[in-house]
C-alpha cells in the first residue's frame, strides 16, 4: 500500500492584470523566491523598480490570507513560490512620419505567490559552497637583493659608465616645405 501523503499548507496569492510587464516583475519575483517573509519585505523594500511596489502588495495580501484563514503566524513563512506569468496585451497605435502608424504593446501579467510554513518550504536558496580556495605558490623575487649601502654607490656608477658610453644625439631641425626653400633660393640668386 501507498503511504498517506501528507497534507501541505500552503498559502496562494495572486494579482491578475498587473500593468508591467512580465518580464520586468520577473526579475523582481526572482530575488525574493525561497526567502523567508521578513526578509523578502526589506528586499522589496530596497528594491528600486516600479513592479517591486505590486510584488510588496502581494505578499502583503499573502501574509493576510494566511493568518486570517489558515491560522499561521506570518514571519514564520517562506515564499515557496514564486512565478509571473503573461496577461492580454493592449494593443495601441502612435502616429508616424510619412502617415505610417506604429503599434505599442502595453503589456500586462498575473503575479502568483505561494507561501508555506518554514518546515514544509520545498525551495531553499543554495549556499555559497565553502570550499578551500588552493593556495598560490609564494611570487619569486624579480630583483636580486643588493648588499646594504652598495646599492646607490653601483646605480649611480651605472649612469655615469652609460653617460659615458653613449654619444649624445642632436637634435636636427624640422626641415621646412619646399616652398619656402624655393622662395629662398630665388631671393638668393
Amino acid at each position: 500500500m501507498a503511504a498517506p501523503e501528507q497534507t501541505r499548507q500552503e498559502v496562494k496569492a495572486a494579482a491578475k492584470w498587473v500593468r508591467i510587464s512580465p518580464r520586468k516583475a520577473r526579475l523582481v519575483v526572482e530575488h525574493i523566491r525561497g526567502r523567508g517573509v521578513p526578509e523578502a519585505r526589506t528586499v522589496l523594500a530596497f528594491t528600486p523598480r516600479a513592479a517591486a511596489r505590486e510584488v510588496e502588495k502581494l505578499l502583503k495580501s499573502a501574509v493576510a490570507n494566511a493568518e486570517a484563514n489558515h491560522d499561521l503566524i506570518g514571519d514564520d513563512l517562506v515564499v515557496s513560490a514564486a512565478y509571473v506569468d503573461e496577461g492580454p496585451v493592449f494593443k495601441r497605435w502612435r502616429a508616424r512620419a510619412r502617415g505610417r502608424a506604429a503599434r505599442i504593446r502595453k503589456r500586462t501579467c498575473h503575479i502568483t505567490l505561494k507561501l508555506s510554513p518554514v518546515a514544509e518550504a520545498t525551495v531553499t536558496r543554495a549556499e555559497p559552497a565553502q570550499e578551500e580556495k588552493p593556495k598560490r605558490a609564494p611570487r619569486r623575487p624579480t630583483r636580486k637583493p643588493k648588499a646594504e649601502g652598495a646599492g646607490k654607490q653601483q646605480s649611480v656608477a651605472k649612469k655615469d659608465e652609460a653617460a659615458e658610453e653613449k654619444p649624445k644625439r642632436r637634435r636636427t631641425p624640422a626641415r621646412k616645405s619646399t616652398t619656402t626653400r624655393k622662395k629662398k633660393e630665388s631671393e638668393e640668386s
